[in-house]
């Protein structure tokens, strides 16, 4: 693989991560213990207290767990237990468990699990984490403005657990991890607030991302309403479902961030060595199949280039160190994304990036083949990068009766039909300050 590093090298080093607000003058918080939970609620390592679970014995018919469960041996909490069957029509009702897949005697439904132990499952290739995902289920309600926001550095916190990394946990897997099939993964670099406030509060940028339906998105300017835990959470169910994992930044005023139809299993900031109002936001997700998914979103200086070039040397810095130190397998999938502002497409930083991710043209471009992305269409701002594993599993963009065969610019302003990319409306892309349009790219990637 040309473009990416050797697994000695490919490593993201493990800064702190966990997102402690800093006030201006206050000195950084300390790193968070390993086990740290992030973001609107989510769980790490819950529901593997054995005395929440029933006692069973699996060769013994005595009807313990009833009709509608099943005895299952685990290891996460250890022993043999009752697990509720369940299925999308049937979501698990014991907390903190999901409905896993990984059972040998229910692949065609599922079992309630813990977290840990359905991700144990997983890993050892029974089968992967979870009930498949309805894509197109969405709640496209309206996202009224709730007036300014408040504090920016507001964390996403949560309270400190025992082990592991920050998680996103508690959400349904997309798919399997063995045998055949492919697995669509659409990646969208997203810095499309509007408003005088930097934030998603108008409901255009909402709108734009609901009408073309990704799977990742990396995401620039994450404020929303008083961006308190609630009200970040309560935007991603609205605008993409109740099952979708997120990751925002904290302490920072412009905050990056990684939203998820997969679960995203560990994630975190590095600094960003140029701009103290936000960092870069990365995060591991797992996808469908044997790789994950390391996804990093990055919102560049305007400054001049030089600055850029030096963010981005940075960048591939942490990226190398953190794989190398966690030992990521080559094969893993790496996209960095997000607002780069660059002027051209011979910016010192794009190659400087090309260490890790292809920048190769052709470019992802609008219905009239213009690739600019800035609000003028003059200047390519935004990107969607993919190393070479990933890069080999690029498919056109479909929406609609639409074809992009190299990814989408998204500007409700010039694209017909706008009935494709319902609920956005054609003005969106023109509301008051959105200075950069969406970017879209979509991959098939083996289950197996």
């Amino acid at each position: 693989m040309s473009m990416k590093p050797p697994p000695f090298l490919r490593a993201f080093v493990v800064l702190g991560a966990l997102v402690i607000a800093c006030g201006p003058d206050e000195a950084p918080s300390p790193p968070a213990k390993p086990g740290t939970s992030v973001d609107a609620g989510t769980q790490a390592d819950a529901g593997t207290d054995a005395g929440a679970w029933t006692s069973c014995e699996p060769e013994a018919d005595t009807g313990v767990c009833g009709a509608n469960a099943s005895c299952v041996s685990m290891e996460v909490p250890q022993g043999n237990f009752c697990a509720d069957v369940c299925s999308d029509l049937t979501p698990c009702q014991q907390p903190n468990t999901i409905c896993c897949i990984a059972y040998p005697e229910h692949q065609d439904v599922g079992v309630c699990l813990s977290v840990d132990e359905c991700k144990r499952r997983a890993d050892a290739g029974t089968g992967d984490a979870g009930s498949p995902v309805d894509a197109g289920t969405r709640d496209g309600g309206s996202t009224g403005d709730a007036g300014p926001t408040g504090d920016a550095g507001t964390p996403d916190g949560g309270s400190t657990g025992d082990a592991g990394s920050p998680v996103d946990a508690g959400t349904a897997d997309a798919g399997t991890d063995s045998g055949s099939g492919y697995t669509q993964i659409r990646i969208m670099a997203a810095n499309i607030t509007s408003g005088n406030l930097q934030s998603y509060d108008p409901g255009h940028g909402l709108r734009l991302m609901q009408g073309v339906n990704p799977d990742v998105v990396l995401i620039q300017e994450f404020n929303y309403k008083t961006n308190s835990v609630a009200d970040i959470r309560g935007m991603v169910d609205s605008t993409f479902g109740t099952d979708f994992s997120y990751y925002r930044e904290g302490g920072a005023q412009i905050p990056n961030g990684i939203i998820s139809r997969f679960p995203i299993v560990e994630s975190g900031e590095w600094k960003d060595p140029k701009v103290s109002n936000r960092d870069f936001a990365w995060a591991r997700i797992d996808i469908p199949g044997p790789h994950d998914l390391w996804a990093v979103s990055v919102h560049l200086l305007t400054s001049s280039s030089g600055d850029r070039n030096a963010e981005a040397a940075s960048l591939v810095t942490f990226i190398k160190g953190k794989f190398s130190q966690d030992g990521v397998p080559a094969s893993d999938y790496l996209t960095i994304g997000g607002d780069f502002n660059t002027d051209s497409r011979s910016e010192s930083c794009l190659t400087t990036f090309k260490q890790l991710v292809s920048t190769a043209g052709p470019h992802p471009a609008d219905k009239n083949g213009k690739d600019g992305t800035n609000v003028s269409r003059s200047k390519p701002y935004d990107h969607v990068l993919v190393d070479d594993d990933l890069y080999q599993h690029r498919v056109p963009t479909v929406i609609g009766a639409s074809s992009f065969p190299n990814g989408l610019v998204l500007d409700s302003r010039v694209y017909t039909p706008i009935s494709e990319i319902s609920p956005a409306l054609s003005g969106d892309s023109s509301a008051s300050n959105m200075q950069h349009m969406g970017v879209v790219k979509t991959f098939l990637t083996p289950n197996f």
